[in-house]
């Protein structure tokens, strides 16, 4: 398998930085031509598509991301594909003709649509078998920034995704003065086939940050043998790693925006004084970005197709899936770094705001690598964490964070207390390795590794709908479900089941209902709902923020009120798509009222 490599030290970015340049002329080199190879432009943007009728082609093309050749799935030619632009109460038709040489389904995600055509092959709809053209027409009944994927297989990994934005019918609450989608995702050379196979056999495949003798020995000189012994048993007994946050992580990836590596300064261009709206989509595989603008503070306006009330921060953590779009307003006349690393610490993805094109800001250090506490796995809380002294204190988790006195006062407002769970957890067995015997809400934690930071960071506790919730009705019942799995094994699933042992949830049109996760895994998971919203309860009353997909961090237990809007099957599942693949799926049967 052919893979590129991205060293974690911030002292080896000039390594990273070369060998992305020598990717933008590696076509030339290669002798490579013809429209099956994507060539690297700074300053371009993916092609951009009006109207109401769309021709999309799904093709097996050779790329060249990282210096080396790789084949890719691309939209008309690209990867990223086309960002596409529709009109809300326009009645769009897509025709999606598939030349991937198996089936395909292109999911629109967060839109709400009818049920066949969502685009999940072998759920809602057949399939698009190769060389067949599909037609998908539906009303669209909402405005903001969205996008699409395909909803098969491992083909989102390689290129399969695109931005899509939606123009309200009437005046747009949030003006500016230029608007660039920024889509990041994170680019493999090889097969996603051998990728999962490799995590099957070994979870930490890609993990080369574990801990090692010369920790251990700090450690123990840090909080005593006996306590390091105790706490490595700890863990060992739960089978984890505190290291082990992500998987795979840069030694495997590397990260794209707007499908151009680091080196390629991928640029937006403005006017000083000018509001530029920049909305962020995460269409990676499996990776969180935290995402700042060196120099800038951002204002964030819209979430997940959605707008909010504006919130100011220097920061913000972006799960697999999600949207959000900011306001910055740079006045000088220079240019300014859009950087975006992932949660490891291993990597980043890298564009630039500017006057004009060509010009460059520099690029951070990366921020201390995070590692998990026992009382972020919600094991109990610890005073004193273990090795907590090893990343300069900001690699502790979000329980350590909630006591930081340099932490805003605001991040702790709505702070729940840590309280048993409930007598329902799944039976431990070969699905469920752990169970959080201390959950709590943590919505006013930004996430491990930006708890201590000195930094505005934007949580979800903040987050307000600027329009009033449409369903004030509280929900007649609960729907309980737990995030399990077993790292070792890379088995993923609810309730301590994979998809292929369990039935759909029956719901009804029209019912108001609570849904509710506990997550008892060491990983965080962007759990996404198709074809309706999740209101999450964040303190927010009737303006509480509509998602599409919400992250539920390790030991957090998480509710969301859900008002289905279309009978059918709708999957409910984890945007990790090697999660996905590995059970982490549910169907939530919408039957008539």
């Amino acid at each position: 398998m052919m893979m590129a490599s991205q060293d974690a030290s911030p002292g080896l970015g000039r390594r990273r930085f070369v060998r992305g340049a020598s990717a933008i002329g590696a076509g030339a080199a290669l002798g490579l031509r013809g429209r099956s190879v994507q060539a690297f432009t700074g300053t371009g943007q993916p092609p951009a598509l009006r109207g109401q009728q769309f021709d999309l082609g799904l093709d097996r093309v050779t790329v060249n991301k990282t210096g080396t050749p790789s084949w890719a799935n691309a939209i008309n030619g690209g990867v990223p594909g086309p960002v596409l632009h529709w009109r809300e109460g326009d009645v769009v038709t897509i025709n999606l003709t598939n030349n991937l040489p198996v089936m395909t389904g292109v999911h629109w995600h967060g839109i709400i649509l009818p049920n066949p055509m969502d685009g999940v092959p072998g759920l809602e709809f057949p399939g698009i078998q190769p060389g067949e053209t599909f037609t998908y027409r539906f009303p669209v009944v909402q405005s903001g920034t969205y996008w699409y994927h395909s909803h098969m297989g491992y083909q989102e990994q390689k290129g399969a995704y695109g931005a899509l934005i939606i123009e309200p019918d009437d005046t747009p609450l949030i003006k500016a003065g230029r608007d660039y989608p920024v889509v990041l995702s994170d680019w493999m050379d090889g097969d996603p086939l051998t990728v999962a196979s490799e995590l099957k056999q070994s979870s930490d495949y890609y993990n080369f940050w574990r801990r090692t003798l010369g920790t251990f020995v700090s450690d123990a000189r840090q909080s005593g043998l006996g306590a390091t012994i105790k706490e490595r048993q700890r863990w060992g007994d739960m089978r984890m790693d505190p290291s082990g946050l992500a998987e795979p992580t840069g030694t495997l990836y590397t990260y794209l925006m707007n499908g151009t590596p680091p080196a390629a300064n991928w640029t937006a261009v403005f006017n000083p004084g000018e509001r530029v709206r920049l909305r962020f989509i995460n269409a990676s595989a499996i990776t969180y970005y935290d995402i700042r603008i060196p120099g800038l503070t951002m204002q964030v306006v819209h979430v997940h197709g959605n707008d909010v009330v504006p919130v100011r921060v220097d920061e913000l953590r972006i799960g697999v899936a999600e949207t959000y779009d900011v306001i910055v307003e740079p006045r000088e006349n220079r240019a300014y770094t859009i950087f975006a690393q992932d949660v490891e610490r291993s990597g980043y993805a890298r564009g630039t705001l500017a006057p004009r094109a060509g010009m460059a800001a520099p690029i951070p250090a990366m921020d201390p690598r995070p590692l998990r506490s026992m009382a972020d796995m919600g094991m109990g809380m610890m005073k004193k964490e273990i090795g907590a002294s090893h990343a300069n204190d900001t690699r502790i988790g979000g329980i350590m964070g909630m006591m930081a006195p340099n932490v805003p006062t605001s991040r702790r407002v709505g702070e729940q207390p840590m309280h048993p769970n409930k007598p329902d957890n799944p039976a431990m067995g070969v699905e469920v390795q752990s169970n959080a015997k201390m959950v709590s809400t943590r919505l006013d934690l930004p996430g491990d590794g930006l708890n201590l930071l000195n930094r505005r960071v934007l949580t979800v506790a903040e987050l307000r709908s600027v329009h009033a919730g449409v369903d004030p009705r509280p929900p007649g019942r609960e729907i309980l479900l737990h995030l399990t799995g077993n790292m070792r094994r890379f088995i993923w699933g609810f309730d301590g089941k994979k998809f292929s042992e369990v039935g759909p949830i029956d719901v009804k049109l029209g019912e108001r209902f609570r849904l509710r996760f506990i997550n008892d895994t060491m990983m965080s998971h962007p759990i996404h709902l198709h074809g309706m919203w999740m209101e999450l309860e964040n303190g927010g009353g009737e303006h509480r923020p509509y998602l599409h997909t919400i992250n539920v961090k390790p030991a957090e237990d998480v509710s969301l009120l859900v008002t289905p809007l279309a009978t059918g099957q709708w999957p409910l599942h984890c945007h990790i798509l090697y999660h996905f693949e590995a059970g982490m799926f549910r169907t939530l049967r919408v039957l008539p009222a």
